[in-house]
């Protein structure tokens, strides 16, 4: 199962609590949730993490991880799933992400556009609120389509697993 194998890589909480810069963001840090994989963490993560992948905007990383905390979602999960727009995927992303948004806005779409970044600067004063419109709300979408497929694939999981059991405590007696 993907749990047991992404336990090896979460933080052992006696580590965390001798980390000096985590103590900055105070006690809260710390709760048991915010690093173990459990469904409501898995689900928040995933939502929290792939929301912040689709914005266009500095220290994504840390967004995400700050805001794991009050939604307590997983805070390595949700920091993993930022990096699903890398500098191979964020062209993509990015440009569809802006024509969600010149549709939304009703915007008119320029032609000329180019994938390069000095057209992107030059023309930033045109394109970043269709960006960013088309942004969040592929990010809140993805999000939340995420945050339920979790959810239900989690409970079918669980539930096929109690099937099993249940049939193997039948055969054995």
């Amino acid at each position: 199962m993907p749990k047991n194998y992404l336990k090896k890589f979460i933080p052992n909480p006696e580590k965390l609590k001798q980390s000096k810069a985590l103590g900055l963001l105070g006690a809260q840090i710390y709760e048991a949730n915010l690093w173990h994989l459990n469904r409501k963490s898995v689900a928040r993560a995933f939502f929290n993490g792939l929301f912040w992948a689709f914005l266009p905007m500095p220290f994504q990383m840390l967004a995400s991880a700050l805001l794991a905390i009050p939604l307590r979602a997983n805070i390595p999960l949700s920091i993993a799933l930022v990096w699903i727009t890398n500098p191979l995927t964020m062209p993509f992303v990015f440009y569809f992400n802006y024509k969600l948004g010149t549709f939304i806005l009703g915007a008119h779409d320029k032609k000329d556009f180019q994938l390069s970044v000095e057209w992107i600067w030059d023309k930033m004063e045109h394109i970043w609120l269709p960006l960013y419109v088309g942004s969040i709300v592929s990010g809140v979408i993805v999000g939340a389509i995420s945050y339920a497929l979790i959810t239900i694939l989690w409970r079918l999981h669980v539930v096929k697993r109690w099937k099993e059991r249940a049939q193997r405590n039948q055969s054995q007696k």
